[in-house]
């Protein structure tokens, strides 16, 4: 059963994809860090200068959530939130990612149609005289 295993782990195919998985993990913190340092900051100031990820609405539990309570607050002290802010920011974090993996995915598919025209240029040139052919002239041409 080990060497069954270590046999499926050796396969090019998994390492690739433990690869990937892995820069994708980082690259999602990356975005997420673009997001909430970069992104959000500059959405809030043009909303007034607000933190969108600590935006929310109480849906029960009012009397327990006093003006101006931190989201964490308000879930401590047992109200039910709905964190529309939070949920802003996954949707941002979303799009970049989906924008950047689209034009990822684009440039792949640029870079495979270029490599398969070339193979299809190289397919259609006409092929020289083959070795039996060559032969054949230079008999020909020494009867002469």
């Amino acid at each position: 059963m080990f060497a069954e295993f270590k046999e499926f782990i050796a396969k090019g195919n998994v390492m690739e994809l433990a690869v990937a998985v892995i820069i994708a993990g980082a690259f999602a913190v990356i975005v997420t860090s673009l997001t909430n340092d970069m992104i959000m900051p500059i959405v809030g100031a043009i909303f007034g200068d607000v933190d969108f990820s600590a935006k929310y609405a109480v849906l029960s539990g009012a009397e327990l959530v006093e003006p101006g309570m931190s989201l964490e607050a308000a879930r401590e002290a047992g109200a039910n939130v709905l964190a529309w802010g939070a949920f802003v920011t996954s949707i941002i974090n979303f799009l970049i990612l989906a924008f950047i993996i689209f034009m990822l995915v684009r440039y792949a598919n640029k870079v495979q149609s270029r490599f398969e025209k070339k193979q299809e240029e190289a397919a259609e040139e006409p092929a020289g005289p083959t070795e039996i052919e060559l032969l054949q002239e230079i008999r020909d041409a020494l009867k002469k």
